[in-house]
């Protein structure tokens, strides 16, 4: 087992402890808002959505999220195109 810091560790090429735990529960979180934006962007206005997009990968990042990557997905969706957003239950390092 590697100590990165405390509450985060490494063993066996996953991430474990309180801030990995942390890190899958927004990603989780991520996933499931823009799973629900997908689901409600036919009746949301162009600005609603891109809101939406927003509030999602600023739930993931906890930072402003670039401007381009929320316009990005925004049109994405928007166009029909299908956003994945996988969570698993492990966090792998590199």
């Amino acid at each position: 087992m590697t100590f990165i810091e405390p509450g985060l560790s490494v063993r066996n090429g996953f991430a474990e402890g309180p801030l990995a735990d942390a890190a899958l529960s927004r990603a989780a979180r991520a996933g499931q808002l823009l799973d629900d934006l997908q689901e409600q962007a036919p009746t949301m206005t162009d600005g609603q959505l891109r809101d939406g997009v927003h509030r999602a990968l600023r739930r993931f990042t906890r930072e402003q999220p670039p401007t381009c990557q929320v316009d990005s997905i925004t049109a994405l969706i928007r166009r029909g195109v299908r956003i994945d957003w996988p969570a698993s239950d492990r966090l792998p390092c590199a």
